[in-house]
C-alpha cells in the first residue's frame, strides 16, 4: 500500500500548527506588501495583514515559487511514495496551473495536483477528506479522482462590508463602487466552481445574512439530498471582525440546529480583494468513500 502525503496551501485556512495535528502539510501563500515579501502564517499574521491593508499599504497576492514547491515535494518523497496537492481554485489564482505543469514535468506518477475549485473552509474540508482517504489506503490517483469528481459539491456565499477593495483591485468600476457606497449596498458574492461571481445585492447586513442562509438552504434541498438527510457540512468564514463573526456563527447555528458549524478566518488571498468586515457561509456535501 502506497504511503500518501496530503498537501494544501494556506488558503485552506489550515494553520501550520493545525496542519501538524491533522497530519497535513500546508504551503504558505506569499504576499507582496510595499515591495516586501511575506508568507501567510509564517511572518504574516491575520492582524498584521489587516493592519497593512487598512493602512493603505500596497498589498498584492503572489503564488508559491516552483523552487519552494519542489523543495517540499522532494522532502516529502523521502518519507512518502506519493503526494496529493490541493491548491486554491484555478479560477482564483494561477498557482494551480503552475503546480500542474511542475508535477507533470518533474514528478509524473508521484505528485497529483487536484484542481477541485475550492478555497477557504471548503478547501480545508477537501484536505481533511483527502487525508481520511489516504489513511484508509487509497492511492494518490484514487484520491485525486474522487476530489475532482466532487469538486462542484460545495458553495460559498460572501457578503462584503465595503466595495473599496474591489474598486482598488480594478474588479468593479469606480462609478459602480461609488453608487454602491452611496446606496450602502452589501453585495453578496458566490464561489461555486471556478471564480468569484456576483450573486445578489442587499440593502442591509440583516438582509444579506438572510440571502446567504436562503441560498445555502436551497443548495441543501436541491443539490445535497435535503435537510433530513444531513449529508453536508456547514461552515462559516469572515474577514477580520471576530465579534461580528461570532454573532454570525450563533445565527447560523440557530438556522441549522442539528449541525456543528465550523468557523475560520477567510483566506487572506480572498480578503486582499474584498477587505475586512466580510461574512461568509458555505455548504459542502459530505464525501463518501
Amino acid at each position: 500500500m502506497a504511503k500518501v502525503a496530503i498537501v494544501t496551501d494556506s488558503n485552506s485556512g489550515i494553520t501550520q500548527s493545525q496542519a501538524k495535528e491533522l497530519g497535513i502539510y500546508v504551503v504558505p501563500m506569499p504576499f507582496m506588501i510595499n515591495n516586501e515579501e511575506f508568507f501567510e502564517d509564517i511572518n504574516l499574521t491575520q492582524e498584521q495583514f489587516y493592519e497593512k491593508l487598512t493602512g493603505n499599504a500596497e498589498v498584492s497576492t503572489s503564488q508559491p515559487t516552483p523552487d519552494s514547491l519542489m523543495t517540499l515535494w522532494d522532502e516529502l518523497l523521502k518519507e512518502y511514495d506519493e503526494i496529493v496537492y490541493i491548491p486554491m481554485s484555478s479560477g482564483l489564482s494561477g498557482s494551480c496551473q503552475s503546480a500542474f505543469m511542475l508535477a507533470g514535468e518533474e514528478y509524473e506518477g508521484k505528485v497529483f495536483v487536484v484542481d477541485n475549485q475550492r478555497i477557504s473552509v471548503t478547501q480545508r474540508q477537501s484536505a481533511i477528506d483527502a487525508k481520511a482517504m489516504a489513511d484508509a489506503g487509497f492511492s494518490a490517483g484514487e484520491i485525486s479522482k474522487k476530489l475532482f469528481d466532487t469538486k462542484f459539491e460545495s458553495s460559498i456565499y460572501i457578503m462584503l462590508d465595503t466595495l473599496y477593495y474591489l474598486k482598488k483591485g480594478g474588479r468593479i468600476t469606480p462609478a459602480a463602487a461609488a453608487l454602491g457606497t452611496l446606496l450602502r449596498l452589501k453585495p453578496v458574492l458566490q464561489i461555486q466552481g471556478e471564480k468569484l461571481d456576483a450573486f445578489a445585492k442587499a440593502r442591509t447586513t440583516s438582509q444579506g445574512k438572510n440571502i446567504m442562509l436562503t441560498a445555502v438552504k436551497n443548495d441543501i434541498e436541491n443539490r445535497f439530498g435535503g435537510m433530513e438527510a444531513g449529508d453536508f457540512w456547514i461552515e462559516i468564514a469572515y474577514s477580520h471582525d471576530t465579534e461580528a463573526a461570532n454573532e454570525w456563527k450563533k445565527e447560523v447555528e440557530a438556522a441549522f440546529p442539528a449541525h456543528e458549524v465550523h468557523m475560520d478566518p477567510l483566506s487572506l488571498s480572498v480578503s486582499c480583494h474584498i477587505g475586512p468586515g466580510a461574512l461568509a457561509l458555505a455548504v459542502t456535501r459530505k464525501l463518501h468513500f
